[in-house]
């Protein structure tokens, strides 16, 4: 087996950076009224910027595999080039379309040669997955590099006019027409953007990390669907396709709009994360003094205090002068975040060989969790 070694690293943030007031500009007000429960998101997420790839007049910039393709070309030069690239591997929870994968439209862009591609599915873990694939596949010699990435175009997820149908027929129905607030909280949540990194087995570049393990943890067999697109949740928690309702209900349950429930999360992201970290502490034999850098992605800073509670409750409390985090200035990027962190990590000029890394990548879709280790060369 060969080590695996992060060699160069990039993002990619589309547009000037959106602040608090200007997100229902771009995303557009539902029904005529300003949001009530945006004041209330934002006041416990503490974001204050986020990026999307929409321009000043409403436009679409960048689709997801542009974000992602732009991040990927970051990491090319004149001594390593796009045709350099011996596997592609992308990770998002947003892809542009059903078919064909989202991998396989980022290659498209790239035109960058017969390789292979790899394309996981889910939500913020999928970019951690991709990663991981990318690891494996340096580690066992199957391939000398790989480029992978995470990435999100959400925005268009969220336009107003995604839920105009559903509103629409709430006024016919004489109902009420306000947006359910599973259905609104991850409007003022979630942001554009990409992150990539080139995989080798060789220490090449100013300051490679070495990755020295990679671990994943799912609760799915004990848990319900928290968060959902393309699908109605019912009472029971079971969740019904798209595929099984007739077209015309679509637009009208806005069924491919990004859904949370929110007292799934609350109760149980935070419980869940600690217990699957403690786990990987044992089984590597490490603990939080063995950590010079904690990279949580958090989707809101309203989760950090409880996030240091619930290790200090079952005894892996990590210290606060650790902990990196970007949420604030960046938003919550999905399968990019962990992306981004880094690189702003690396960046910021203040890691040293020898310092050691630990990236926290929860996922609420049904209670994912994905951990990578990484030590400074």
């Amino acid at each position: 087996m060969k080590d695996v070694y992060i060699t160069r690293i990039s993002k990619f943030m589309p547009n000037e950076p959106v602040s608090n007031d200007e997100m229902e500009e771009k995303l557009g007000i539902i029904n005529g009224q300003v949001s009530k429960a945006r004041r209330i998101v934002l006041r416990n997420n503490q974001i204050k910027n986020r990026h999307y790839a929409i321009d000043k007049n409403g436009n679409v910039t960048h689709n997801n595999a542009q974000l992602t393709t732009e991040a990927v070309l970051g990491l090319c030069d004149s001594d390593f080039t796009k045709n350099d690239i011996e596997l592609l591997s992308c990770g998002t929870s947003s892809p542009d379309q059903i078919l064909p994968s989202h991998a396989a439209m980022v290659h498209g862009f790239l035109k960058n040669g017969n390789i292979e591609i790899n394309s996981p599915s889910g939500a913020c873990c999928s970019g951690m997955n991709a990663l991981k694939y990318g690891y494996l596949s340096v580690m066992t010699g199957q391939v000398k590099n790989a480029a992978c990435a995470g990435s999100e175009r959400t925005s268009s997820w969220m336009k107003s006019d995604v839920f105009s149908n559903e509103i629409d027929h709430l006024k016919e129905l004489e109902t009420s027409p306000i947006l359910a607030f599973n259905k609104e909280f991850l409007r003022w949540m979630l942001s554009d953007g990409a992150g990539a990194v080139l995989l080798e087995s060789e220490p090449n570049g100013d300051l490679p990390l070495k990755i020295e393990w990679m671990d994943g943890y799912s609760y799915a067999h004990e848990m319900e669907t928290c968060m959902y697109a393309g699908a109605d949740k019912e009472e029971n928690g079971h969740l019904t396709p798209w595929s099984e309702f007739p077209s015309e209900v679509w637009g009208r349950k806005s069924l491919f709009a990004m859904k949370q429930d929110t007292r799934l999360l609350g109760e149980n992201i935070l419980v869940k994360g600690v217990d699957s970290l403690k786990q990987t502490y044992e089984k590597h034999g490490i603990g939080p003094e063995d950590v010079d850098y904690y990279l949580p992605h958090i989707s809101s800073y309203y989760f950090k205090q409880g996030l240091y509670e619930e290790m200090k409750k079952q005894n892996i409390e990590m210290p606060w002068e650790k902990w990196f985090l970007n949420l604030e200035h960046i938003g919550n990027i999905g399968a990019a975040s962990i992306y981004v962190m880094l690189e702003e990590l690396v960046s910021s000029g203040r890691l040293k060989k020898g310092d050691r890394i630990l990236c926290h990548v929860p996922e609420s879709a049904r209670f994912s969790y994905m951990y990578a280790y990484i030590t400074v060369c």
